[in-house]
């Protein structure tokens, strides 16, 4: 486990060219493969690396380095060994990531104690076999399964920075807890958003405990971390700890979703509370809160993207959206909430993400394979080709328009079921906020209906030209949510790697020539910077998120920022 991470962590470092690492490297050749004489401060280290060939050309083969006095391993004396390669400025944000990584570390090994208990407790609760976990609450077993899971890229994602064990056990999904709500009341006037469209068991005060106040308070749900931390200093910074109103008794039973901060209601699960947490993942800038602005952006995303699908109408039972127009939100990053309801008519559905595709169901299988078994004859293939054919067709029709999706693993779903007994497949996004938008390529295609379509508060989704589109296309559909789970299944010998691969290839040039019919401008940009590009652009992720701060890393946003990587693309197929 240790030395699992270890490794992945080592890639991360050279796939990001962090300090140089990989640049100023020399290769050394021996008997058993290659080592990267790495260079610190202070001494060289040699590292053992080997083919990689999704993310970068190369990784960590082993888990050490070598020095002058022998091998060293373990995770805090390598890591510690390596600190002298960041230069002095930068060594704050590295000694955080080693924090990062041994917060990773030791959840891993919680994970581990824990994992069969809790898969036992989902058999039991939702059946041994996945084929009745059906609906939007089979969806959270699911979601539990997924969080057991390594991100596909960043090698510390189990770390939730400052929650200890007792936190992540009460309200990480991975332990598929039920809790209930915190609540508070503030002024009306200090609430912007939709109420009309709350959900129709949204509290009053009064409900709530806090009487004499519904004519002048709103009810807003938050979560028990903030309410047992920042609560208090959110209130006094937002200049409202005078006139709000804390409810004492928690009130309403969820459970978490696979985003931890997003939790669902217990007794109505096609309602989901997204709730600001201090906390970070994927980079300890990589905050949980909500920033004010966010929830609007992911509003007039779902609006754009329903414009399309009115535009595209061969996707309109195809691919479904999460409604996410019902938000409130106070002048703090830490009080706000959006009330995310889900499409009607998924209870015989199984509806996952597509982080759970490769998760472990409680018998052993994957996720995937008892899913192919249900819908597809016990064809894994068949599954593979439905999934890339639809996916790969509505991003390319999206980047026609000028479009790319933030829509990885974790934001989009499968939605599988069989009426009248035949297969159907259908994608269901959710977050919606951080898109990249060409303004002029909506604009030709949509003509004066773009104008009003592109109210983000964001100012950065608005984008001059095609590149900053193409990066997301490549690094999130492309990398994350096709490739990846096509290099694991490879690596679990489940199928060969080429073979993989030039059904990716076959199926996102498909996607292309059709998209060439409406749009060959746009098609022509995705043949060469992606099917044919020497180099993709990949995610640098660390180096963005925890080792570096924006001044010195040059990014305008920690999650669009690059490096590059080899095209797995070119010659497959």
């Amino acid at each position: 486990m240790e030395d699992d991470l270890l490794r992945r962590v080592l890639s991360a470092l050279l796939r990001e060219d962090a300090y140089g690492l990989r640049r100023h490297a020399l290769t050394e050749h021996r008997p058993d493969g290659d080592w990267l004489h790495l260079r610190t401060a202070g001494e060289t280290l040699l590292l053992p690396v080997g083919p990689e060939g999704f993310q970068c050309e190369i990784q960590a083969r082993e888990p050490l380095v070598e020095t002058a006095g022998g091998i060293l391993t373990g995770l805090r004396p390598v890591l510690t060994r390596l600190r002298a390669a960041a230069p002095p400025e930068d060594r704050p944000g590295y000694d955080s990531f080693l924090a990062e990584c041994e917060d990773a570390l030791a959840a891993a090994r919680l994970h581990d104690r824990v994992r069969d208990g809790v898969t036992a407790q989902l058999a039991g609760a939702y059946g041994r076999r996945t084929a009745g976990w059906t609906g939007l609450r089979g969806s959270l077993a699911y979601d539990t399964l997924a969080a057991y899971r390594d991100h596909p890229v960043y090698p510390t994602g189990r770390s939730r920075a400052g929650l200890s064990e007792d936190e992540l056990r009460a309200y990480a999904p991975e332990f598929h807890p039920f809790f209930a709500l915190r609540w508070l009341a503030l002024p009306h006037g200090a609430v912007r958003g939709d109420r009309a469209g709350l959900p129709h068991w949204w509290p009053t005060p009064a409900a709530l405990g806090l009487r004499g106040i519904d004519a002048t308070h709103l009810a807003l749900p938050v979560h028990p971390l903030v309410a047992a931390g920042p609560l208090d200093a959110a209130l006094r910074s937002a200049g409202l700890n005078g006139s709000a109103r804390i409810a004492e008794k928690p009130w309403l039973e969820v459970l978490p979703t696979l985003s931890t901060r997003t939790v669902a209601v217990a007794d109505d699960p096609a309602v989901h509370l997204k709730l600001p947490l201090a906390t970070a993942t994927l980079g300890l800038r990589n905050r949980r809160t909500i920033k004010p602005g966010t929830l609007l952006d992911g509003e007039v995303g779902q609006r754009l993207l329903e414009e399309i699908t009115a535009h595209e109408p061969r996707f309109a039972g195809q691919v479904l959206l999460a409604d996410e127009r019902t938000h409130l939100q106070s002048d703090h990053e830490l009080l706000a909430v959006l009330a995310r309801r889900h499409p009607a008519g998924l209870q015989d559905a199984h509806v996952l993400p597509v982080a759970a595709l490769l998760a472990r169901a409680p018998g052993g299988a994957l996720v995937a394979d008892e899913l192919a078994d249900r819908y597809y004859g016990g064809s894994l293939a068949a599954l593979l080709d439905a999934y890339l054919t639809l996916l790969l067709d509505w991003h390319t029709t999206l980047f026609t328009y000028g479009i790319a999706l933030e829509s990885h693993q974790q934001n989009t779903s499968l939605v599988l079921d069989a009426p009248g007994g035949r297969t159907r497949m259908r994608l269901l996004l959710k977050d919606n906020d951080g898109p990249r938008v060409h303004s002029v390529r909506l604009a030709a295609r949509l003509g004066g209906e773009a104008a009003d379509l592109l109210g983000f508060d964001d100012r950065r989704i608005l984008v001059a030209g095609d590149g900053p589109v193409a990066d997301v296309f490549a690094t999130i559909t492309v990398h994350l949510c096709a490739a990846a789970p096509l290099f694991e299944l490879a690596r679990l010998g489940r199928a060969p790697l080429d073979g993989l691969l030039a059904r990716l290839r076959d199926r996102l040039a498909e996607a292309v020539e059709r998209a060439a019919r409406s749009a060959p401008g746009a098609a022509a940009v995705l043949r060469a910077r992606v099917l044919d590009a020497d180099r993709l652009p990949v995610k640098a992720m660390v180096t963005a998120g925890t080792l570096l701060t924006k001044e010195r890393s040059g990014a305008a946003d920690i999650n669009k920022h690059y490096v590059q990587g080899p095209n797995y693309l070119r010659g497959a197929g």
